[in-house]
């Protein structure tokens, strides 16, 4: 049944004075939050003195927009929302045939990937399409590659990791440890890259196999802490906060190299223009090829019973345990598969950068694939990839929207309150979407005929 306070596109005045109280309580809670932040700014004057600047405009602009969305949630969202849930609340079979967008969605999307850069380079020249290939092409399928392998973790397995980059690092500073000390090549560590950092998934996996919620999620998060600190205080190995500088860059299989005092360098050897965007566009289809090799084996171990197995132990563990399943091999199978995508992330990003540092590798790296993970939709593959593409492209083109300072100023600075911006905007998106971009599951085993379970049922469990 709809709810009450929302019949026929009305509000009850009794919801208006809720709403007004709920927006008068948001802007004085908005006002303590950004009086400092938003405010007040400290700046240097002429004679190279720190003095206070007064922005009490820019801060009443913020209120007010607080204020008036909360106003809107409490009046018309909300009440919409619980109306369409409750008639939206039910199995809905997967009936009628797909559009053909719908049917071949992955062999579209991989070969808009496979041209990208090359059109990217066609309409823009070599270095300007530097920009787009690197920052909209290369940084998106890491987290792309990372979020997936996180999600057999937490979407599959139902084990909440917060400590996934440190298995990002361990692939990072093998990479570069090795090619360091025994020169060996890309090609050769990126399987060793991942392999130890799989290693390290199971040494994870071993004290944690009777935690479950919120003491899993602690110890993850210690286990993140501890590897980056080891990183930073253990000097004589990884060089401390320093970090470690002129990484060995990845080959063509060892025919061509992309450094410019070879005489085997791809570019001269084809005789194209000597820029540095060939060898991020060699990059762009190497990070593709990770990605397809993590989604095919995550889609493949899915179906098999060590998939299932995990789906199992994500829906009840103790159910799980009565059904005679190895709870211990299919969480230390799930730690140390999801380590090995990020070991192999790792080995690819410090062939990227050339440079890896403890700094890279912190808290907040495992909180944004995380919510990655989430927002696309937990055990969803595509709504992952669509997740990574919005947060980290919408960042990125944050820091150029200078349009923004025809609404707060020109003192505005758009790339200082980029991630504000887009939190405010994944708060919108959870409240519309509270499953993920892709909210309804369907199970890999069913029964005479497959089901779509929606958004309302998954959210408690079922399916």
């Amino acid at each position: 049944m709809a709810n009450s306070n929302f019949v026929a596109g009305k509000t009850a005045p009794g919801l208006v004075q809720k709403g007004i109280t709920d927006a008068l309580w948001t802007a004085v809670i908005a006002f303590g939050m950004f009086v400092l932040y938003i405010g007040l700014k400290t700046d240097q004057n002429m004679d190279n003195k720190l003095i206070i600047v007064q922005r009490w405009g820019l801060l009443a602009i913020i209120v007010a927009i607080a204020a008036v969305g909360r106003f809107i949630m409490t009046v018309f969202v909300q009440p919409y929302l619980a109306a369409r849930k409750a008639a939206k609340a039910k199995v809905v079979e997967v009936e009628g045939e797909p559009s053909f967008a719908a049917r071949h969605f992955n062999k579209i999307a991989l070969v808009l990937l496979l041209i990208y850069p090359l059109a990217a380079v066609a309409i823009l020249g070599p270095q300007g399409s530097l920009t787009y290939v690197d920052n909209f092409g290369i940084q998106i399928l890491i987290y792309v590659m990372l979020a997936w392998g996180l999600n057999i973790v937490v979407g599959l397995a139902g084990l909440l990791d917060l400590g996934y980059v440190a298995f990002y690092a361990v692939g990072a500073y093998s990479y570069a440890l090795l090619s360091m000390h025994f020169g060996l090549s890309f090609w050769l560590l990126l399987p060793i890259s991942g392999l130890l950092a799989g290693l390290w998934g199971m040494i994870l996996g071993f004290p944690v196999l009777r935690l479950r919620g919120d003491y899993l999620a602690i110890v993850t998060l210690a286990f993140g802490e501890i590897i980056r600190i080891v990183l930073t205080n253990w000097t004589d190995v990884t060089q401390g906060s320093f970090g470690i500088s002129n990484i060995t860059k990845a080959s063509l299989f060892g025919i061509y190299t992309f450094d410019m005092k070879d005489p085997h360098n791809f570019v001269r050897s084809f005789g194209l223009p000597i820029s540095s965007a060939w060898y991020k566009i060699f990059l762009f289809y190497v990070i593709l090829l990770l990605c397809m090799l993590t989604a095919y084996v995550t889609i493949r171990l899915r179906r098999m019973p060590i998939g299932r197995a995990w789906e199992a132990l994500r829906e009840d563990e103790i159910a799980c345990r009565s059904l005679g399943i190895n709870t211990v091999t299919t969480k230390l199978t799930a730690f140390a598969t999801g380590a090995m995508f990020g070991g192999f992330a790792g080995s690819f990003f410090a062939a990227r950068q050339g440079f890896v540092s403890p700094e890279s590798f912190v808290f907040l790296e495992s909180a944004v694939i995380l919510a990655i993970v989430v927002l696309g939709g937990m055990g969803s593959l595509k709504g992952i990839a669509i997740a990574a593409i919005a947060m980290v492209g919408g960042t990125e083109l944050l820091r150029d929207m200078d349009f923004l300072k025809l609404f707060f100023g020109q003192d505005f600075t758009p790339e200082l309150y980029r991630m504000l911006i887009f939190g405010l905007a994944m708060v919108v998106v959870m409240i519309f979407k509270p499953r993920g971009f892709v909210g309804t599951r369907e199970p890999t085993a069913f029964l005479k005929e497959r089901k779509a379970v929606s958004g309302s049922f998954t959210k408690e469990g079922h399916g």
